[in-house]
């Protein structure tokens, strides 16, 4: 991993935590944009959330109905448990 891919994905997780809900693709793909990395797509986006839930930092929710995965902050689960 990079650097500026480390950096990156930290920003991120850092903007998961500060907000409620429930985070798609599009949702990381629309906040990237507003960051240090605008360039950021929609798959940098998709490999961010897939990397940062293989860290355990994000919870994935697979809604078998539509077949649309989101993902939640692992910290927030504790905070409201």
């Amino acid at each position: 991993m990079t650097p500026e891919q480390e950096s990156r994905r930290e920003w991120l997780l850092a903007q998961i935590r500060k907000t409620s809900g429930s985070w798609t693709t599009l949702r990381a793909e629309s906040t990237l944009r507003r960051s240090p990395w605008p360039t950021s797509g929609r798959n940098t986006a998709r490999k961010d959330l897939r990397a940062l839930a293989a860290r355990g930092e994000l919870t994935v929710w697979n809604d078998a109905t539509t077949g649309r995965r989101t993902y939640t902050s692992n910290t927030a689960m504790r905070r409201a448990a």
